[in-house]
């Protein structure tokens, strides 16, 4: 396990994580931790929203999508309690418009799932207009689309009829994207 350097956080080293993947929440709460940072963690919109307004933090990575709402909810309610902190929305959906709304809103910056701890943090810490660097190794555009079918076909509890329905494909042709193992 390699050593995390300390960043120059600043006097307040507050961080929010709103996130309903609960294994990832915990897992970035320790590597962000590790980084120096003060995390409080929420699973929900309301929690979000509850640890925002009793203690608006420095810092803010919140999920897009809760299972109880909306991210955005949270994001425009911190910034209404602290219109200083540095907000980053993660979602496992990357789309234009979502970002554009995230970021009208007030995010900082926008980054799609997976995203790893120092991507998290380089996002968090980056100033100025300059676009942050491309990841190493980014997911192929065949790969987010199938993890984008997976995940709708998770929701509708595996019925590969509504999943069709929703994503306006055919259904066999779901079944035989469904039948492969995923792109690398």
């Amino acid at each position: 396990m390699q050593d995390v350097p300390e960043l120059d956080l600043g006097p307040d080293r507050s961080l929010l994580l709103v996130d309903d993947d609960e294994v990832f929440l915990r897992r970035l709460a320790r590597a962000m931790e590790k980084r120096g940072f003060e995390v409080e963690t929420a699973n929900c919109v309301a929690g979000g929203k509850a640890i925002a307004g009793a203690r608006p933090p420095a810092y803010a990575v919140i999920d897009l999508r809760l299972d109880d709402g909306n991210g955005l909810d949270v994001v425009e309610h911190l910034r209404e309690r602290r219109p200083d902190s540095r907000i980053v929305v993660l979602t496992g959906y990357g789309a234009i418009a979502t970002a554009v709304a995230a970021v009208k809103i007030g995010a900082t910056d926008y980054l799609s799932k997976p995203a790893d701890a120092d991507e998290v943090v380089h996002a968090l810490m980056a100033s100025g207009e300059a676009l942050p660097s491309p990841p190493d190794n980014p997911m192929s555009a065949d790969r987010v689309r199938w993890e984008h079918i997976q995940r709708i076909y998770e929701q509708c509890d595996r019925n590969v009829s509504e999943t069709a329905r929703r994503l306006s494909m055919h259904r066999r042709t779901l079944q035989r994207i469904l039948a492969k193992r995923g792109p690398r």
